[in-house]
């Protein structure tokens, strides 16, 4: 994670790795009784903390601190640490698209175990059209997450009349028609990743 403005670093501290590349102590922070019970949080935390540089093309590059729990610098590169913060906006889009796109963001159901079935649905259906996501990806030898989700979606509501009008048949026609909704979800690109 991106280390909160209201904590200082200093480098100079520690357990140097490198420059910029340290392991410090994070004792327990003084918390009201009402926040955490004092069981609940450890005496410590060992947390390593990195100054990494995000550059992105078209924009200036930065520097920020990131705080992880990976200690080990030989397993851990600086850059691993570098391409898992860059990945974390995959996680945020990811959650979007199950809340928005797959219209989780209000839950209709009432009773606990229904809203377990219904979040279950949510997921298993999000699922299914990543995998036919990455279905597409590979037929057209693209990266998956350069593909649309909403355009994803979008296709296979427009192909429902016809993939329930041939889902019972066995014949090649069902088979074209997979292969069709495959190169369609491929023509929705994200971005500039867009051909």
């Amino acid at each position: 994670t991106r280390l909160m403005p209201t904590r200082s670093v200093d480098f100079r501290r520690g357990k140097r790795l490198a420059k910029g590349d340290h392991i410090v102590r994070w004792l327990k922070p003084s918390l009201r009784a009402v926040d955490f019970a004092d069981s609940d949080l450890p005496e410590y935390l060992d947390v390593r903390e990195t100054r990494i540089t995000v550059d992105h093309a078209g924009f200036r590059a930065f520097k920020i601190i990131i705080v992880t729990t990976l200690l080990d610098d030989k397993l851990v590169t600086v850059e691993d640490l570098k391409q898992l913060y860059r990945a974390r906006w995959h996680n945020e889009l990811d959650l979007r698209a199950l809340k928005e796109t797959l219209q989780m963001d209000v839950l209709c159901c009432k009773t606990p175990e229904l809203i377990r079935k219904e979040i279950w649905a949510h997921i298993i259906s999000y699922n299914l059209i990543r995998a036919m996501i990455a279905q597409s990806a590979m037929k057209h030898s693209i990266e998956p997450r350069t593909i649309s989700f909403k355009g994803a979606v979008q296709t296979l509501a427009a192909y429902q009349p016809i993939i329930k009008a041939i889902w019972s048949d066995r014949s090649k026609r069902r088979f074209e028609i997979y292969h069709q909704v495959l190169d369609a979800i491929a023509m929705h690109r994200v971005g500039e990743s867009k051909a």
